[in-house]
């Protein structure tokens, strides 16, 4: 079965993660994924294929005879979706030799354009995968767990000799969460990779530095009337913090290594509002100088106010990666080697977010992340290609038969 057929059986299989769950995994939803993937490992010959008790599919392919010395080599995708745009059912699309311009989505109203996405004309000739534009398509990751499953069939089928190779299916990657309840030691192996980057031949070891920063005011409410020095207006008090931070340090106004603060829910009355932002940079001192703008802000809104008007919370998330990467560059080395084996140029880039490796790789896994052939990831114009696919599933299998 080639990984496109399956990312098809995938994605109608809805697995939405739950940020505000208090279980693990957040929604009981993904373990009708979990336990369609622990069947199918059986199927392909994967020793102790299993879902455990929070969600996790664990699976162990021996060393083929004469490699049992061979570095043990591990495999990652996530089951999980975001969940915006999954209230309805969720529909492929498949384009056939897709002319590169843009594409209505179904019936949706949505197209997809080549304004929004420049490397659509890049695709052109191939087999284009779309949702029909109402909902997200789950190539994020669901494509990276095709690709895995792929590359076990056709180990197997081709008899490519190998390492012992683990493999892993994780829950509530989106929320940030998955990787708190991985089993590293059960896992087994001594590097791993997750499969949850974009563009094929894509490798990616440097992620953001990251944490979640929450802003609570609390006003002073009084008759309009006869507020005069009186009314502190939280919600005015909330827009003069945002205000306070720099305009263009926002996702929209930087790329690359360029770290920013993003405003991702706001609240507010008279009495009481809250501002939520997630700050993210690639430069751990840029990083820690963010928080301090952060905490002066919190320091001269309670000078300006009055104390205990401004509560600032600062949440760690996750590290950048290339802490740990950096002592084993050999992951990046056989990764190129790997792309330019199946044939196409490698592309080194920062993740601008995170992955499950963010979090292995500084509990003792190191984990760099490689490219699904998949774009536009986390909305209705989430799109693939079968050939895409069909490369990223060839570089896994270059890279095995480097490790071997």
């Amino acid at each position: 079965m080639k990984s496109y057929e399956r990312l098809l059986k995938y994605v109608v299989v809805k697995t939405p993660s739950d940020e505000k769950g208090e279980t693990v995994p957040s929604s009981k939803c993904q373990f009708t994924l979990a336990d369609m993937l622990a069947e199918e490992l059986k199927s392909l010959g994967v020793e102790n294929a299993h879902v455990d008790d929070k969600c996790f599919v664990y699976g162990i392919i021996p060393a083929t005879p004469g490699h049992e010395n061979a570095t043990k080599l591990g495999f990652i995708a996530h089951m999980d979706t975001v969940s915006d745009f999954v209230d309805q059912e969720i529909r492929p699309v498949i384009t056939e030799n897709y002319n590169g311009e843009d594409l209505p989505l179904g019936d949706s109203g949505r197209v997809l354009t080549v304004k929004d996405f420049p490397h659509l004309p890049a695709l052109k000739g191939r087999t284009l995968i779309t949702s029909d534009g109402n909902t997200i398509l789950g190539v994020d990751d669901k494509a990276g767990i095709a690709e895995i499953m792929t590359m076990i069939e056709r180990l197997r089928d081709e008899k490519i000799p190998h390492g012992q190779i683990s493999v892993a299916f994780t829950p509530d990657e989106e929320i940030g969460t998955g990787s708190h309840s991985f089993d590293v030691e059960h896992f087994g192996a001594d590097f791993a990779y997750t499969l949850d980057g974009d563009g094929e031949a894509e490798i990616q070891f440097e992620n953001f530095n990251a944490c979640k920063a929450d802003f609570e005011i609390t006003g002073f409410s009084v008759h309009p009337g006869s507020s005069k020095d009186t009314m502190i207006n939280a919600s005015l008090v909330a827009m003069e913090i945002n205000s306070m931070l720099p305009g263009c340090e926002t996702p929209r106004g930087t790329e690359n290594y360029e770290g920013f603060y993003h405003l991702t829910n706001m609240t507010g009355d008279v009495s009481h509002a809250e501002l939520h932002y997630i700050v993210r940079d690639h430069d751990a001192n840029f990083f820690e100088a963010r928080k301090r703008t952060l905490q002066l802000i919190e320091k001269d809104m309670n000078e300006k106010w009055g104390e205990g008007t401004v509560k600032l919370t600062i949440s760690e998330q996750y590290r950048n990666m290339a802490e740990i990467v950096n002592t084993c560059m050999h992951l990046i080395d056989n990764a190129k080697k790997a792309c330019e084996n199946a044939g196409v140029a490698p592309l080194v880039l920062p993740i601008r977010g995170g992955t499950d490796g963010c979090q292995l790789s500084f509990r003792g896994l190191p984990c760099p992340n490689l490219g699904t052939g998949g774009h536009g990831y986390h909305g209705p114009y989430e799109h693939t290609t079968v050939e895409g696919m069909d490369i990223a599933t060839n570089i896994l299998i270059e890279l095995v038969k480097l490790y071997a």
